[in-house]
């Protein structure tokens, strides 16, 4: 299917992002990898060996120098906002094929059921690779910064994703740096996606009844994720599995970054699911929509969901032993069957260790 036709673009309304709580809240120390650094004699060794502990520990880390203006992000956040002001009934003629564990497209307001009786406060708009095949109707607004969205999208999975997959397989120290990389091609059969995503804000009474939760502590289900400025102080990681909750604090210039549960199952636990959460926000951003934007990197078919085995990982402790996942299915069908989970009743969720 052919990119929608560009129509005469119409000034978007410039986005202005909510001011930073004034709360003293106790920040996690991350550290920041300078991805200016990757192209420089000697750089990508010097990246790897920052990143290597926190790689295997907490699984997550701020990036900065990606190579996208603060206008380009600012737009994204326009493009979003503006799609989240069209009618609910305009949003639902887009909604995503989410039964069939796809994201891409819209979902909607209170889609999952987070406790018996108890719905989510959060509606996504997911647009998924820009290769034939992911190609579906878009909203107006979608279309009529095709190129725009393109651009930031291919920038993000080919020119970010790349770098990072390739020092992960370098801390591995396998003989292939790019063996990451070839299961997360751009023109590959994967459903890595940008998202759109709105929170929407609660009462003081409903925050009480969702003992004040947005989204449970969870590793991702994919292999990476990218999250943009944030200045609503709702995003907490736990950096170990001992240690208390903490903001994360996304200022402009800044993507934070998590290592999902591909590449924690692949390396036999080596690599760290960054666990994270969303609560409700401090007092003074408690009546804020919190609108987000993010890009999910998810693996291909090229990709089976079996453990590696390397002498780093024998050498580190984490040699492919029994239970070590080892399942004859590609990775991108893994994840999707993890997806189609969120949308079965409640009671009716398998169990699923993995």
């Amino acid at each position: 299917m052919a990119a929608p036709t560009e129509t005469v673009q119409k000034p978007l309304e410039k986005y202005v992002h909510p001011p930073e709580t004034k709360h003293k809240l106790k920040y996690a120390d991350l550290i920041t990898l300078d991805m200016a650094d990757f192209d420089r004699p000697g750089g990508k060794e010097r990246l790897a060996a920052q990143l290597k502990e926190t790689a295997h520990k907490t699984g997550f880390f701020y990036i900065t120098n990606f190579g996208i203006t603060q206008e380009q992000i600012d737009q994204q956040f326009a493009i979003a906002k503006e799609f989240f002001s069209l009618p609910e009934e305009e949003r639902l003629k887009f909604r995503a094929p989410l039964e069939e564990g796809i994201y891409n497209g819209y979902r909607p307001l209170g889609a999952i059921e987070l406790l018996p009786g108890l719905y989510d406060n959060l509606e996504t708009y997911n647009i998924s690779k820009f290769i034939p095949e992911k190609q579906r109707s878009q909203p107006e607004v979608i279309k009529r910064y095709w190129a725009d969205i393109e651009k930031f999208h291919r920038h993000m999975h080919e020119n970010i994703a790349h770098k990072l997959l390739k020092l992960l397989a370098i801390i591995l120290e396998l003989d292939d740096e790019d063996e990451f990389v070839k299961g997360h091609l751009y023109e590959s059969n994967c459903d890595s996606s940008l998202r759109y995503m709105k929170y929407h804000a609660r009462t003081g009474e409903e925050n009480t009844k969702f003992k004040n939760t947005y989204i449970k502590g969870h590793a991702d289900k994919g292999t990476m994720t990218f999250v943009f400025q944030q200045p609503v102080a709702a995003l907490q990681v736990q950096k170990t599995d001992e240690s208390d909750w903490e903001h994360v604090r996304i200022q402009p210039g800044v993507v934070a970054v998590n290592i999902a549960r591909i590449l924690h199952l692949l390396t036999n636990g080596y690599f760290k699911g960054g666990m994270h959460r969303v609560i409700a926000p401090p007092e003074d951003q408690a009546c804020i929509d919190r609108l987000g934007l993010l890009y999910f990197v998810l693996p291909s078919d090229q990709i089976k969901m079996k453990a590696m085995d390397s002498p780093f990982l024998r050498r580190m402790g984490y040699g492919k032993k029994e239970g070590s996942i080892d399942l004859d299915i590609p990775a991108n069908e893994w994840v999707r069957d993890r997806f189609r989970n969120n949308w079965l009743p409640f009671d009716q969720r398998p169990s699923k260790k993995i």
